[in-house]
């Protein structure tokens, strides 16, 4: 065994990965309230125990089938053939195989298509699972559940009998093809174009680039949702519409019958999630197009698009939390085995393991307490989708529209840009050893850059935070959420224990996060430049807040079950952990959000006082 081998058996953790089920159980019922969603008729028989047993076993499965995968698929990635055909690393196949008949991608899909009708979070949980497992295997499942999310609401009926059920149950996979060329986040700039033809179908012709999947072989037929501009259509995106464009054409019972004139031209050379092909998709090379379907109606193929767009967001969020957590649960354990130096306190002569040196535990506790804060905030957005379309008070449902609709730029945003973080802590914390590949720690770093870019880029999530959603009912909507988040503060700062002090950082952060909200509300509306200017700082100190607060509800929780008595020593050393990453959190990570009000207040005449050629455009 050569010197770097040896040092990197060290790690033992390159292909290993564990569900973390006990803080997963924790959020589901502390903050969640997974009990609760259960009373909802339509969820009656996902009560607890139930959603439990499915994610112990989904979590088996995937540390099982999934997780050995990631290195393979980075190492060798896709591979396009001649003829276009893409082969995907070794093992992805057989284990896409057994996915799809375990039905894991059929939990949170209504029954009414063949899925098991759980609640949207119970699949949140499953897609956090997957995806720290190998996330680029889990991208498959990923986009073809936004297509599948699409047709649900805007599918004829008869595109839902074809395509639905074998679509949920995984048998065909789903993609998105917006970007173009000379189009990328400006999706009103596309070109190709769709043609009717006589029997009602269209012919679709264009060039289509980082397609996800776009082709592949795990499954028989690839179900494409194509945007495209038909004759006469305004210009912009009021002129685009949504096309379905199956690799194989349907037959008259549904199963896939002659090649679509679709091909995979080319895959990208990407600087991570190298397992999963981004493909450039070429439409109509062969002839006067490919056949494709129009969903709903013309021109209306944005606001289709949304919904797709819109699930997508909350599962790109989620990808910073399950990286994160693969990456620190490497990193923690390197640096328990990892020795270096004698620790202050450790015997003389002794060599201690780094994770006994202040720096490193600093990193440690930074990247366990964003975890925590990212499980929450992800769960709730997801729990809140639930009881927005559910829930049978009509009340309730507005609400949690109100609060989905806050969450999800915020969960992309900033869930994203953590996740970054996270993982380049990851890297520190090996040292030497993390920039080295075979640890398998860069690749989690590399793996995850995109996702900031995914589904709208953060710049596109913060300009929604402060143009869209500051605005809605006035402004009142963003005001209630920061009143609860006032509320618990105020009554923690008000105890005479060692909460009060998580009280009174978490009253801090909330007031300043407050009157950040109130500038841009009122600046935003004459300078529209200077809202947009301090969007992204906003959109971080309100992720910042939003983990104090949910810490803080975790803790609070935490204490209660301790107080209860529990006699489990394991159990009261997780709730014991609940508490100190809280006060850590606040204490260490929060500040952060007073740092960011000048940047918040900072207005856009600084960023165009050089102009484009002084900064060398």
């Amino acid at each position: 065994m050569s010197d770097l081998a040896d040092a990197c058996s060290t790690v033992g953790v390159v292909n290993e990965y564990s569900a973390p089920f006990e803080d997963i159980a924790f959020v589901l019922n502390h903050i969640v309230g997974i009990g609760e969603l259960a009373e909802i008729p339509l969820f009656a028989h996902a009560d607890p125990e139930t959603i439990t047993g499915v994610i112990e076993e989904a979590g088996r499965f995937m540390s099982e089938v999934v997780a050995p995968l990631n290195r393979i698929g980075d190492t060798q990635g896709s591979r396009l053939g001649a003829d276009g055909s893409v082969t995907t690393p070794d093992g992805f196949k057989e284990a896409y195989a057994r996915y799809v008949e375990a039905g894991w991608g059929a939990v949170a899909f209504p029954v009414e298509f063949g899925g098991g009708g759980f609640p949207w979070v119970v699949g949140v949980v499953l897609q956090e699972l997957l995806t720290s497992a190998c996330m680029s295997f889990s991208l498959a499942p990923l986009l073809t559940q936004g297509a599948i999310d699409a047709l649900i609401h805007h599918g004829s009926e008869q595109q839902q009998h074809l395509y639905l059920e074998k679509m949920i149950t995984g048998e065909w996979t789903g993609t998105m093809n917006l970007t173009e060329p000379q189009a990328g986040s400006d999706v009103g700039a596309l070109s190709s174009k769709a043609v009717p033809a006589e029997d009602g179908s269209y012919r679709v012709t264009g060039t289509k680039i980082f397609i996800t999947y776009g082709e592949q072989d795990l499954t028989d037929q690839i179900v494409h949702l194509v945007l495209a501009r038909t004759p006469d259509a305004p210009p912009g995106t009021r002129g685009i519409s949504c096309f379905i464009v199956p690799k194989y054409i349907p037959k008259a019972d549904g199963s896939p019958g002659e090649k679509n004139d679709v091909t995979c031209v080319s895959l990208e050379h990407k600087l991570g999630i190298h397992g999963s092909p981004t493909c450039v998709l070429s439409y109509g090379d062969q002839g006067e197009g490919a056949v494709g379907y129009l969903i709903g109606d013309e021109n209306q193929g944005m606001r289709y698009m949304f919904t797709m767009m819109n699930n997508a967001r909350l599962s790109v969020g989620l990808e910073g939390l399950a990286l994160g957590e693969r990456s620190y649960q490497q990193a923690v354990s390197y640096a328990a085995e990892r020795t270096q130096g004698r620790a202050i306190g450790a015997p003389r002569g002794a060599v201690s393991p780094i994770i006994d040196h202040p720096d490193v535990r600093r990193m440690v506790l930074t990247m366990r307490s964003h975890i925590e804060a990212l499980r929450a905030l992800v769960y709730t957005n997801a729990a809140a989708i639930d009881r927005a379309a559910h829930h049978p008070d009509e009340a309730v449902r507005n609400e949690n529209r109100e609060l989905a609709d806050i969450l999800t730029p915020i969960t992309k945003g900033w869930g994203t840009d953590t996740g970054v973080a996270l993982t380049s802590l990851g890297v520190q914390i090996h040292g030497g050893m993390g920039f080295i590949e075979e640890t398998g720690a860069a690749q989690h770093l590399r793996d995850i850059r995109i996702a900031p870019i995914y589904e709208g880029t953060n710049g596109i999530q913060a300009a929604d935070l402060v143009g869209r959603k500051l605005a809605m009912r006035e402004g009142r909507a963003v005001g209630a959420l920061i009143d609860r988040m006032a509320e618990l503060a105020a009554e923690l700062a008000s105890t005479d224990d060692e909460f009060s002090t998580v009280g009174e950082s978490l009253a801090d952060a909330v007031g300043t996060l407050r009157g950040a909200t109130e500038w841009l509300a009122q600046h935003g509306s004459v300078n529209p430049n200077d809202a947009l200017a301090g969007s992204s700082p906003y959109l971080e100190m309100f992720g910042l807040t939003l983990g104090g607060w949910f810490l803080a509800r975790s803790a609070v929780a935490a204490r209660g079950e301790l107080l209860e008595g529990s006699q489990d020593p394991n159990r009261r050393s997780f709730l014991e952990a609940k508490v100190v990453t809280a006060r850590f959190y606040v204490g260490q990570i929060l500040p952060k959000v007073h740092g960011l009000a000048g940047a918040v207040r900072g207005g856009s005449d600084i960023l165009f006082e050089l102009s484009a050629d002084a900064l060398g455009a």
